[in-house]
């Protein structure tokens, strides 16, 4: 008789006393179980390995994991980031606004920008707005009184001779980037004066500038005077070179004291009025 060889795919495995050789423990498995077995019991380290990691203070022990002070550092820079976005997409509607202005032409539409999904913008629409009617509202009153008429834009700025519209101290000189004005701290309640004649555009409140005042000059010249205590001239008033327009003050949200916040433009853009202007 020859014998089989058989396939076997069953087994057992006993823990047995060696001196009594009483059997204290058995288990039979296949070997497709067996197989079964092993993955998952390696499954189950793995996620065991997972969760310790993932939700304990063991997370900390990986090199390069953000801590606590790197993940706050990081939403507190991407804060400012997103308040300097706003700030800059303030600025540069109210630069564009103010150069249509003077220029002539049409101010921007905020509800056109409302819709090109500028988040910048939108997320100030109720400032945009106020800003956009003001600057129509100084369409209107350039039309009125005759002051956009290119026949009186003869001489450049340089010859032009400007009054100094007040006696203090630079505390805070002309950037072309970002800080296209100039800061002029002087005593409460001094006068301000306007640099040159013209015809006040605006003359009102707004919440960031306090107390404004614009006047447009010939030659295509505008002169604002900000954070004043008090305003001398209303809308459409005629004055000349020296006449008092505001008394100077610290009004408005980003105002830091006294002093008045002076800006010159010329042909829609901002220029250095100490070139001009001795203070």
């Amino acid at each position: 008789m020859s014998r089989q060889n058989k396939k076997v795919d069953d087994f057992r495995l006993d823990l047995v006393d060696d001196r009594t050789h009483k059997q204290l423990w058995c288990i039979r498995f296949s070997r497709v179980g067996f197989i079964i077995s092993i993955i998952a019991a390696v499954v189950f380290v793995i996620f065991v390995f997972y969760a310790l990691f993932a939700f304990t203070p063991l997370r900390r022990t990986i090199p390069g994991y953000p801590d606590e002070t790197s993940k706050k550092a990081a939403i507190q820079n991407a804060i400012r980031a997103d308040s300097l976005e706003k700030i800059i997409s303030r600025w540069e509607l109210y630069s564009e606004n103010l150069r249509r202005v003077i220029d002539g032409e049409e101010p921007v539409r905020i509800d056109s920008i409302m819709r090109s999904g500028n988040s910048g913008y939108a997320k100030t629409r109720e400032e945009l707005l106020k800003r956009d009617s003001l600057m129509r509202e100084t369409v209107r009153n350039e039309e009125q009184f005759g002051i956009s008429n290119q026949g009186h834009r003869k001489l450049p700025i340089e010859g032009m001779h400007f009054f100094t519209p007040l006696k203090g101290v630079i505390s805070q000189g002309y950037d072309d980037v970002v800080h296209p004005f100039i800061d002029i701290t002087a005593p409460a309640n001094s006068v301000v004066v306007s640099v040159l004649d013209g015809t006040v555009i605006y003359s009102g409140w707004s919440d960031d500038a306090g107390y404004t005042v614009c006047i447009q000059h010939e030659s295509d010249i505008v002169s604002i005077y900000k954070h004043n205590s008090k305003l001398l001239k209303d809308n459409g008033d005629k004055v000349n070179a020296g006449t008092p327009v505001a008394l100077v003050g610290g009004t408005g949200s980003i105002s830091t004291g006294e002093h008045l916040h002076f800006e010159l433009w010329y042909k829609g853009a901002p220029v250095n009025p100490t070139k001009y202007i001795n203070f």
